[in-house]
């Protein structure tokens, strides 16, 4: 059965005649989220207390979310957990595999990649010292830089700025070759493309939830361990609840079974609810639909664009197999434009030095969508009206 996208579109909370493309960064709000984090506040937390950590079922809500998000990445059920930020994630994932492949000292990134992963990465490896390090090459270079020098690989797949998509299954390929292990960050993935870590072979993967998946901001991150080495990776963030006994409430650390180990602290019992009734819209959802619409709105977004803006460059592959689900172009006011572009009621965002971004995500995204959005930005470069020196102040966000 063929995913109805107008049903899915009249599950989320879209305000008023508001066209957003920026669920590539922040998800709108599912109808039925704030029915169940209410449900959570009054009737759980209100009324059980601290009871409700068994009788609402908080201390599995990081697994059993785990299990659903695992059904949209390609995982194997039981090898995804919730919890912490990604960057946490990121760093936990790098720590166990440097550890599983001794003798190797490089973490290979890519200068397209996350800044916040290359951060994690870079204080990983000054915390280790003894010659570690952090090689990064531009995106297009990441296949032939793995050498039998590289320990694990840290690579976004689809690139925050431009949407360009790595090959998954080539480089992971690649670097077992090489006996080198993978990290992949799923954050532009999940939710958005078709993605089968189990068939790739991938060994560790990452991601959030607060953008595809629509889970609310600061929503929870997760963490995939393949599942031949999920009793091998020793986490190095060995929190309480990645102990194999929380409540013996032993002085020494011993890991817990399978993914549960890679717990760390407290769950996020209220964003995880979220999440929890989020995730309710995919029920529904085949994800090769969701790839063959995300890929017929971008295409006609640019179709629609590059005729009429001949100022603005696409950043964006072109080719199908490269892009993720969000479409980028180039100019040198692109603050500027993109803020013109929120005065209009059209939400997308801008990247430094010069990217205006819009994402696209077929849940809640229509064709209409697509060429207003596209009218209104012909008009704004047509006529110079991003040249206001109200759209030129910086916010702190952008």
């Amino acid at each position: 059965m063929t995913t109805d996208f107008a049903a899915t579109r009249a599950m989320f909370d879209l305000p008023g005649d508001m066209i957003y493309l920026d669920g590539n960064s922040l998800g709108p709000l599912p109808r039925g989220a704030a029915e169940r984090v209410g449900k959570a506040i009054t009737a759980e937390w209100g009324q059980m207390l601290i009871t409700g950590w068994n009788k609402a079922g908080w201390m599995d809500l990081p697994s059993r979310v785990g299990d659903r998000i695992a059904r949209l990445i390609g995982a194997e059920p039981g090898h995804v957990v919730m919890g912490d930020t990604l960057s946490i994630k990121v760093y936990q994932a790098l720590a166990s595999a440097l550890e599983m492949n001794p003798g190797r000292k490089v973490i290979l990134s890519d200068t397209g990649n996350f800044p916040s992963d290359l951060y994690m990465a870079d204080g990983l490896v000054r915390t280790l010292g003894q010659g570690y390090s952090l090689r990064t090459v531009a995106p297009e270079d990441v296949l032939d830089a793995i050498d039998d020098t590289v320990a694990v690989t840290l690579i976004t797949e689809v690139d925050y700025r431009t949407g360009r998509r790595h090959d998954m299954q080539a480089i992971t390929a690649r670097a077992h070759e090489k006996g080198a292990l993978t990290v992949w960050d799923l954050a532009h993935t999940a939710g958005a493309l078709d993605c089968d870590l189990s068939g790739c072979n991938v060994d560790f993967a990452v991601g959030c939830t607060y953008k595809y998946l629509n889970s609310g901001p600061g929503g929870p991150a997760f963490i995939y361990v393949a599942p031949r080495h999920v009793n091998a990776a020793r986490p190095a963030l060995s929190g309480w609840l990645g102990h194999e006994a929380p409540f013996a409430f032993d002085l020494d650390y011993r890991p817990g079974h399978g993914i549960d180990r890679m717990r760390v602290g407290t769950p996020p019992v209220l964003q995880l609810a979220a999440l929890d009734a989020a995730l309710d819209v995919w029920d529904g959802v085949q994800i090769a639909d969701l790839r063959a619409r995300s890929l017929a709105l971008t295409d006609a977004f640019i179709a629609a664009v590059e005729p009429a803006c001949p100022d603005l460059t696409l950043a964006t592959p072109r080719d199908h197999a490269r892009r993720g689900s969000q479409v980028s172009f180039r100019h040198a006011q692109g603050y500027a434009i993109m803020q013109a572009l929120i005065a209009r009621s059209v939400i997308g965002d801008f990247r430094a030095p010069d990217i205006i971004r819009f994402g696209f995500t077929p849940l809640f995204t229509s064709f209409d969508d697509v060429a207003r959005a596209a009218a209104i930005l012909a008009d704004i470069m047509a006529n110079r009206l991003w040249d206001r020196p109200e759209y030129k102040t910086r916010a702190k966000v952008t």
